[in-house]
């Protein structure tokens, strides 16, 4: 047999190569997000998003994963939640921009994704949460 080297922790292990490689990654958009009004976003979440996520420190799963500390957090990585193929390989690490676009329409953003969602069309709106 041959012995090989402990893999680095920032180097990606063969099989994680080859997903990179072989599912699409979706890049940063470029695009503005405009300012937010966070007392509106606050109501929105709860209108729109409650039902199946919690945004608060140690909030648990329902059918979506809990969101707090979400934005700088790589997709479909949180332990405790089975995430889709789709989002565990999409290659995000979630930003303003990115959650501003794939709000519009999660399923066309993210083809494969679970989350069963309509989306948020206005830009405003989107701000807020």
């Amino acid at each position: 047999t041959v012995a090989h080297a402990p893999a680095s922790s920032d180097q990606p292990h063969p099989p994680a190569l080859a997903l990179q490689r072989a599912m699409p990654m979706i890049p940063e958009p470029d695009v503005e997000v405009p300012e937010g009004d966070v007392k509106k976003g606050a109501k929105l979440f709860k209108a729109k998003c409650a039902q199946c996520h919690t945004c608060e420190k140690g909030g648990n799963a329902k059918q979506g994963p809990p969101l707090w500390g979400v934005m700088g957090r790589q997709s479909g990585t949180l332990e405790g939640f089975a995430y889709s193929e789709a989002n565990k390989s999409s290659g995000i690490i979630w930003s303003d921009k990115h959650m501003f676009e794939y709000l519009v329409n999660p399923k066309k953003y993210m083809p494969g994704t679970k989350m069963v969602f309509a989306g948020v069309k206005k830009a405003g709106e989107r701000a807020d949460l």
